[in-house]
């Protein structure tokens, strides 16, 4: 346990920004599976929804350091790729 006072106080406020960023990590998840569980369904207008939603999420979460800037743009990229092939498997 941290002994001098700043230490204290540093340990509490780290404890706080964890529990922060622990609920905004949560949030991207969330975003995440709307869109996941659309595309499962087959749902192309839903999961197109979800995805213009999530997106300016995903890359908030990534321009505050929650995520890696490289984990969001492979979460946009790999969900995109399932919703254009959605649209495809609908058109054809």
């Amino acid at each position: 346990m941290a002994n001098s006072a700043q230490a204290k106080k540093r340990a509490r406020q780290n404890l706080k920004q964890r529990q922060h960023n622990a609920s905004l990590r949560s949030m991207v998840r969330t975003y995440l599976k709307k869109v996941v569980n659309a595309i499962e369904a087959g749902e192309h207008a839903t999961a197109a929804a979800a995805y213009k939603a999530a997106v300016p999420v995903i890359d908030r979460m990534a321009d505050k350091g929650i995520i890696h800037k490289n984990k969001a743009a492979r979460h946009k990229s790999r969900l995109n790729k399932h919703i254009k092939a959605l649209s495809q498997k609908a058109a054809g």
